[in-house]
């Protein structure tokens, strides 16, 4: 079925579907009918994840899962398949988890977690991050499970297969421009945005980086976070508009 808007629902994730069937285990299965007191009957809305909003019908609540029986399907394109979004880790893990949440708000889901000479936090956190993710998707009603990885360095980002876009205060091309013209166009390899930790990146990082665009977000200088965030708005405002 076309994409509806399902704005007044509450929304569950489970990637188990089996037939006619979806069922829901763990933290979800605890929510639904320890929190929201839903029972057998009850109708309520999940996402697989991959595209998929489903309306259901609650058939069988045990202690440990759910069993719901399928509706109706909606399926809704990812029209950020090609996008992915290189944060550095942030001194603050606060600004840091509000910046990936407000992204999946916007619409992205693929995020590349990195290292730089210059960040003050350092490592992988991937289990939390991913449940900041999945929150998010269910918060403002995606049907697309965000992914999140990492690796240790500007070297190995360097090394994806794509093009890099680079955010660069100093740098004449205007992203908002340049957005906008890559959009009309029927893209087919991934975007690797790449944006600097507090410090920014180093001169030596900009050689290793030395193959792909530099971009100019804004005129003013703006923290990591609102660097993230603004440019995921300026996406979303040019391929949902």
């Amino acid at each position: 079925m076309v994409p509806v808007s399902l704005s007044d629902i509450e929304l569950y994730f489970s990637p188990k579907i089996a037939g006619q069937k979806i069922f829901i285990e763990g933290e979800e299965c605890h929510h639904i009918k320890d929190v929201m007191r839903h029972k057998a009957g009850d109708e309520i809305f999940v996402t697989d994840g991959e595209g998929h909003i489903y309306k259901t019908e609650i058939t069988e609540v045990s202690i440990k899962s759910i069993s719901c029986g399928l509706l109706e399907r909606f399926e809704y394109p990812n029209n950020f398949s090609k996008i992915i979004f290189c944060i550095p880790r942030l001194k603050s893990a606060e600004r840091f988890e509000f910046a990936l949440e407000k992204c999946v708000e916007l619409g992205i889901t693929n995020f590349i977690v990195f290292d730089s000479q210059r960040t003050v936090a350092k490592g992988e956190k991937i289990e939390r991050w991913q449940k900041i993710l999945t929150s998010a998707m269910k918060q403002s009603l995606c049907a697309w499970l965000p992914k999140i990885s990492y690796v240790k360095s500007v070297a190995e980002l360097s090394k994806l297969s794509g093009t890099k876009i680079l955010f660069d205060q100093n740098s004449e091309q205007n992203f908002t421009e340049w957005f906008s013209t890559q959009n009309s166009k029927s893209e087919t390899q991934n975007l690797f945005f790449i944006f600097g930790p507090e410090g920014g990146i180093s001169e030596g990082e900009w050689r290793v980086m030395n193959a792909g665009w530099r971009m100019r977000l804004t005129n003013n200088r703006l923290r990591s976070e609102t660097a993230i965030v603004t440019a995921a708005a300026e996406m979303a405002l040019s391929i949902k508009g």
